[in-house]
């Protein structure tokens, strides 16, 4: 399975200090690819169980907004690994991510353009017809 985000993405978002500082268990001075990546692939599981009741998981082509959330939800997870308390602007954009897919679930809003189940999504509900009639105090003569 492919990421939803990558290292790089992270990279994008942190300094190499503090990235070190989040992953480098052992000691090395170096960033621990591999936590990095653990951190990925569980932000893109939690991901996928919001969304998978709505698209075929894992996305292909991964729509940038999912890729944002990976990214933001990875975040959080190196964060949460290291501190009992995490950077606000972390949080938030955690809390964030967590709103936006669990209203992407529901169908309230989509993945943007890249979405696989459309821009809406398709419904397999029961489509209702209303018809609007307007009362005038002649059509109420007689009640």
């Amino acid at each position: 399975m492919m990421a939803y985000s990558t290292i790089t993405d992270i990279k994008d978002q942190l300094s190499e200090a503090e990235l070190i500082g989040l992953t480098d268990d052992a000691g090395a001075g170096t960033v621990d690819a591999g936590v990095v990546e653990r951190a990925i692939a569980d932000a893109d599981e939690e991901i996928d169980g919001y969304i998978g009741n709505r698209a075929t998981v894992p996305l292909s082509p991964v729509p940038g907004i999912v890729r944002k959330m990976s990214v933001d939800i990875a975040l959080y997870n190196l964060y949460a690994r290291r501190h009992d308390s995490i950077p606000e602007i972390r949080d938030k954009r955690y809390e964030n991510a967590l709103k936006f897919l669990g209203q992407v679930a529901a169908g309230k809003i989509t993945l943007g353009s890249a979405d696989p189940e459309g821009n809406p999504p398709s419904s397999s509900g029961i489509a209702l017809m209303t018809s609007a009639q307007v009362m005038s105090s002649s059509k109420l003569d007689g009640f």
